[in-house]
C-alpha cells in the first residue's frame, strides 16, 4: 500500500514551488526583508494566491476549493523550501478553520465567502489561549474585547484580526475600529510579519462555536503546527540540499569537503533524521479529518518532534557550510531563522509535550 501524497496534491505542491523559483529568488528574499521590496513581496502574493493557496481550506459551498489539510501541509512545505515571503498559516489556515468550525451559518457567509474573494483576510492571535504571559491578557466580556496580544500572525495586509481568549472564545474585530493599535514586532525571521495588538473596548463578532465551546480552537490550533511543522520540513530539505551541494563544490586540502567522512556522516544523518518527519507530519494532517479521536496528539507528535529536527539540521547545515554559512552571500539564515521561529509559535516543544502527556492522562 502506497503512503504519501496523491498525484493532485504533488501537483498542487510543485506548482508552488516552481512559481516561487521563477518569482521568489534569493535575491528576490534579500530585497523583500531589507525592507525594499514591497511591490516584489506583492507581486509574489498575488501570484500565489492566484494558485489558490488562499481558498483552499474554505468549502466548496462558500466559494473555496474544500480541500483538506494534507493539500496545504505539501503547499506549506513549498512556502518553507523557498522561504515564501508572504502570510499562509494564519489568515489561509487558522482563520478559515475557526470559521468554519466555530461560526454560525450567517458568520460562515459573511466570512468565508469573503475570503474566498480575497476582500478580506484576516490575522490571527491566539497567544492567550497557547501560553498567557504576564501583562498579556485577552478579555472578552459582552461582545468587547480589552488587552495584548501577542505574536499575531499575518496582519499586515490584513482588513481583520482574530483572537481568542484564555477559555478558547474566538472573535473577530475590524482591524479599523477605534482602539485597535497595532504595533510590528521585529524578529529574526524577516521572511513573515508578526505583531502585538492592543485593544480598548473594542466590538468584537464571537464566533458562537455551533460544535462545541473548545473545537473551533483546538482544531485551528493544530492545524496550524502541523503546517509550521510542514514550512520547519520544506525549510530543512533545502538546507539539506544546499550542504550537500557545498560539500560537492568546497575544497580543502585538495578534496573537495564531501569526500570526508565527518562531512559524509553530517549529510546522512540529516536526511536519516528529515525523513520520517514527513510521514509523522503528512499523518498528522490525515488524521485531522479521519482520525479524530487521535488527532490532536498526531499534530502534537509532529510539532514536537519536527521542530527538534529541523533545529538540529539548521546548526548542522550551517556547519556544513563553514564560516560562509554566517553570511549573507549564501542567505542560509533565512532558513535558519525561519526554523528558529516557527519552533516558537504556537507552542515550543516542551509546552507541546506536555499537551501530548495531558492528553494521554500522563
Amino acid at each position: 500500500m502506497y503512503f504519501g501524497l496523491s498525484e493532485d496534491q504533488i501537483f498542487f505542491q510543485q506548482n508552488v514551488a516552481k512559481f516561487l523559483s521563477d518569482h521568489a529568488s534569493l535575491d528576490t528574499i534579500k530585497k523583500i526583508t531589507d525592507g525594499h521590496g514591497d511591490p516584489f513581496q506583492q507581486e509574489v502574493h498575488r501570484g500565489l494566491v492566484n494558485l489558490g493557496i488562499s481558498s483552499m481550506l474554505i468549502p466548496e459551498e462558500y466559494n473555496g476549493l474544500g480541500l483538506d489539510l494534507l493539500f496545504a501541509t505539501a503547499v506549506s512545505q513549498s512556502l518553507g523550501a523557498g522561504v515564501a515571503p508572504v502570510p499562509f498559516v494564519g489568515s489561509y489556515v487558522m482563520a478559515p478553520i475557526a470559521i468554519t468550525y466555530g461560526g454560525d451559518a450567517n458568520q460562515k457567509i459573511n466570512y468565508l465567502k469573503r475570503m474566498s474573494e480575497n476582500s478580506i483576510r484576516l490575522g490571527v492571535g491566539f497567544s492567550e489561549y497557547i501560553g498567557a504571559r504576564e501583562n498579556a491578557s485577552i478579555t472578552i466580556s459582552n461582545n468587547v474585547v480589552n488587552g495584548r496580544a501577542l505574536f499575531v500572525l499575518d496582519v499586515a495586509g490584513s482588513s481583520h484580526l482574530m483572537v481568542s481568549n484564555k477559555s478558547g472564545t474566538i472573535g473577530v474585530v475590524d482591524i479599523n475600529e477605534d482602539g485597535v493599535e497595532v504595533i510590528k514586532l521585529t524578529t529574526v525571521d524577516k521572511t513573515r510579519n508578526y505583531s502585538e495588538i492592543r485593544f480598548k473596548d473594542v466590538e468584537i463578532d464571537v464566533l458562537k462555536n455551533t460544535i462545541d465551546s473548545s473545537d473551533a480552537i483546538v482544531k485551528s490550533v493544530d492545524a496550524g503546527r502541523i503546517i509550521l511543522a510542514a514550512d520547519s520540513i520544506g525549510a530543512s530539505q533545502t538546507l539539506l540540499n544546499k550542504a550537500v551541494e557545498y560539500s560537492k563544490e568546497r575544497k580543502q586540502f585538495g578534496r573537495v569537503i564531501g569526500s570526508f567522512q565527518a562531512v559524509k556522516h553530517m549529510c546522512a544523518e540529516m536526511a536519516a533524521e528529515l525523513e520520517p518527519c514527513y510521514s509523522i507530519t503528512w499523518h498528522a494532517a490525515h488524521a485531522q479529518k479521519n482520525i479524530q479521536d487521535e488527532a490532536r496528539l498526531y499534530a502534537c507528535q509532529a510539532s514536537s518532534h519536527t521542530s527538534e529536527v529541523s533545529k538540529m539540521i539548521a546548526k548542522k547545515a550551517t556547519e556544513v557550510h563553514g564560516g560562509m554559512g554566517f553570511t549573507d552571500l549564501m542567505g542560509i539564515h533565512y532558513w535558519f531563522k525561519r526554523i528558529g521561529l516557527n519552533r516558537q509559535l504556537l507552542g515550543s516543544p516542551e509546552l507541546i509535550r506536555e499537551e501530548a502527556a495531558i492528553i494521554q492522562d500522563f
